[in-house]
């Protein structure tokens, strides 16, 4: 695969028709590192705070190459990528490939090298905010409540449901520990990406093997949306803060559903924690 890289090649002349634009210096590289995951746990915060690094370049949008597109095969997926140059980084962020089952072996299948990065949030909060997110495109929905329990007297979760089976980190692991080692896969903590951006993007940046540029001067606290933004964007000396979508208000649950929920998440939570050496203190 590595040879597989164009390394100063000629690009291809472009159609008949079409005149050739300026010449960009760089060239498309695969990732070096994918946020893999997980959904509603700060993944597109990462990718913006990332992108900040002069030594990283990242795709903007999702292109679910490993889960949805595979088909379209790897010189589609390297299309996709921003020019880069030998002393930069390639990313891409697609949450979903945490839970696709095919991922890790077709991700090592591109590079067993690849850096991965999963955001992780307590599993509660994590499914009352995809759910929230759900709620807000499809308002005929059945009620969080209905959805998360099988059978709810007898505290049976229906763990078909996606939002309740993404937050089974421990389950889900266990398919990228066949094929990475715990030293190829960081782990951030969605919360603390909220108190302490920067302390988080620090052992983020430490990670990927770059210096530390993204520190304590890139970010101010947002009140309005409760989480903080960066003081200038990549593109712009502007402020930048994540879409209307982030920050939603969650909606309000029952109390018992959420102590149900944190006895169901329990004993997952813990094995997470041993099987990664990190305790997240969801409990």
């Amino acid at each position: 695969l590595q040879q597989s890289r164009p390394c100063g090649r000629a690009a291809p002349a472009p159609p008949a028709g079409i005149a050739p634009g300026p010449a960009r210096p760089g060239t498309k590289r695969l990732p070096r590192a994918i946020v893999v995951g997980v959904k509603k746990g700060g993944t597109r915060a990462v990718l913006e705070f990332i992108r900040v690094h002069p030594e990283v370049r990242a795709l903007g949008t999702e292109p679910h190459f490993f889960d949805r597109n595979y088909h379209r095969g790897l010189e589609w997926y390297r299309s996709l990528m921003p020019r880069t140059l030998d002393s930069q980084i390639t990313v891409e962020k697609t949450p979903s490939y945490f839970v696709t089952k095919e991922a890790p072996r077709r991700i090592f299948n591109m590079s067993r090298d690849t850096k991965l990065i999963v955001v992780v949030r307590n599993p509660v909060t994590r499914a009352i905010s995809d759910y929230t997110q759900t709620l807000s495109k499809k308002p005929d929905i059945p009620t969080f409540e209905g959805l998360t329990f099988r059978n709810r007297s007898l505290g049976l979760v229906d763990t078909s449901w996606n939002a309740i089976r993404i937050g089974m980190y421990a389950v889900h692991l266990q398919s990228w520990l066949q094929y990475f080692p715990l030293s190829q896969i960081h782990f951030v903590s969605g919360e603390k990406l909220i108190t302490d951006p920067a302390g988080e993007m620090g052992k983020v940046q430490d990670f990927l093997g770059i210096k530390r540029v993204i520190t304590d001067k890139h970010f101010y606290f947002n009140k309005t949306k409760g989480f903080p933004c960066l003081k200038k964007s990549e593109s712009s000396g502007l402020p930048r803060c994540l879409g209307k979508s982030k920050g939603r208000t969650h909606v309000q649950i029952d109390p018992e559903v959420i102590e149900q929920l944190r006895d169901f998440y329990r004993p997952y939570n813990i094995k997470f924690y041993e099987t990664v050496g990190q305790d997240f203190r969801w409990e």
